[in-house]
């Protein structure tokens, strides 16, 4: 129990000490572009539990679900297929490289003029960001598959299906929760950008909004918004990469307890 006290303390710790000292340094701001805090976690409930709850916050939240959700079908795929290929990576990592290095902004007004305004290209520019951690992980994960094993599964012709469910995927699974970790944080950022660009809801397109009426408690307080999704996104991840690794972390426990 005092383990659990402890992390949950070291965890909590600094955004607490952070948001205390916000507090009392901005507490007798009087400036209009740093209102104090207090002004704005008055606005913060107006502001986002009512109609744009439904506007505004859900759809980003969906659009940031379906873009994220198709980079790892697509990455996960894409980098098992590469990373097995000698030859296939050979021929598409100079391509790999050349699109990594794309910053994925830069994409929007491409994808607008693809994809339009609407939906599909919020979307697309999730994946585009997205999809290149959970890829080049899975492809070094794929790599990395311990040669004992494999000679093990050869040897006892495990073969197919089975192979890649239980020796291909499961060695490559903490390499590519890396990378699913890593992009979920390029997600939120890009959820936010697309947002920005020709958008008629969203999270985005709400503190654009904010900051062209000159609301500015109402824009800090969606800022404030994005850091506590943030938040969320990655304590749900931590669950599920909990769940998904447990063996893998047990694993490494019982190598150091030795």
């Amino acid at each position: 129990m005092s383990a659990v006290l402890r992390r949950v303390g070291l965890a909590i710790g600094l955004p607490v000490v952070l948001v205390v000292g916000w507090w009392f340094a901005s507490a007798s701001s009087t400036d209009f572009y740093f209102p104090p805090l207090r002004t704005i976690l008055e606005v913060f409930p107006d502001t986002w539990f009512g109609a744009r709850m439904y506007d505004d916050v859900l759809p980003s939240i969906a659009r940031l679900g379906i873009g994220y959700a198709a980079a790892l079908v697509l990455g996960i795929g894409l980098g098992m297929a590469i990373g097995s290929s000698r030859w296939l990576r050979a021929l598409v990592e100079p391509l790999l490289e050349f699109l990594r290095a794309v910053p994925p902004p830069v994409l929007v007004p491409i994808l607008v003029l693809i994809a339009g305004i609407g939906n599909g290209m919020k979307i697309l520019v999730i994946v585009s960001g997205c999809l290149w951690p959970i890829l080049l992980n899975a492809v070094e994960g794929v790599r990395a598959v311990d040669q004992v094993l494999a000679d093990t599964c050869r040897t006892y012709r495990i073969r197919g299906r089975l192979r890649w469910w239980h020796l291909v995927l499961r060695s490559a699974s903490p390499q590519i929760v890396t990378g699913a970790r890593q992009a979920l944080s390029v997600g939120i950022i890009l959820m936010v950008i697309s947002e920005m660009f020709a958008a008629s809801s969203g999270l985005g397109f709400a503190v654009i909004q904010f900051k062209d009426g000159f609301q500015i408690p109402q824009m800090w307080s969606g800022v404030l918004l994005l850091g506590l999704l943030g938040v969320l996104l990655s304590v749900l991840f931590g669950i599920v990469e909990h769940r998904v690794l447990g063996w893998y972390q047990g694993s490494r426990a019982q190598q150091k307890e030795r």
